[in-house]
Order: C-alpha cells, then structure tokens, then sequence
C-alpha cells in the first residue's frame, strides 16, 4: 500500500542561456520545493528518489533525511536534487508545475 510524503527539494543553482541576450544565474540556495507524493515505503537517507516535473519531464534526487511531522501527520522526506547542474528544461518544469510549490526558507 502506496504511502503519501511530501517532497522537500533543495535545487542547485541554475543557469539560464537565452539565444538573444546574457546569461542569467538564478541562485536557488533559499528555497526549496515541495510536492506530495505516493511512494511504496518512506524512503532512507542515501537513497535516490524519481520525481516528476511537468508531464514529460523526471529526475533524480537524493534523499538526506525523512522526518515525520506530527502536526501534518506524514513523513517529510528531505531531497537534494542528484546531479551537480539542472538543465533549464528541468528548471522551467519544476517551477511550472502546479504541484510542485516554492517555499522560502526566512
């Protein structure tokens, strides 16, 4: 039985190379994501996550921790995004995606 958590993702910093004009840095370090998800079983620290983006896009992340919050009553699963560098096609899926919700960290 499918056991709901929510997703709490700290991306890297992400570069963004439009065609007709300078690149632009977006520095990602005070905020994170977050997104309910179904999973077979709370996952541990270390082990890698697939989470969906958009309609077509994945990636990986890596788990650090899962807490269970007692006043919402599910596991907090703590993720760091796996690769050193997220594409912008992965970026703009992320941030695009009503599921997923930005949350500063102040």
């Amino acid at each position: 039985m499918p056991i709901q958590v929510e997703v709490n993702l700290k991306i890297p910093r992400v570069t963004l190379r439009p065609a007709d004009g300078p690149a632009q840095v977006i520095d990602n370090s005070a905020i994170r994501y977050t997104r309910l998800i179904d999973v077979p079983a709370v996952p541990k620290a270390g082990e890698v996550l697939q989470v969906a983006a958009g309609p077509f896009q994945t990636f990986d992340c890596s788990v650090t921790r899962s807490d269970w919050s007692d006043e919402r009553e599910l596991f907090i699963v703590s993720c760091s995004y796996a690769k050193r560098s997220m594409s912008g096609e992965e970026y703009d899926a992320l941030v695009n995606d009503a599921e997923w919700k930005s949350k500063p960290l102040f």
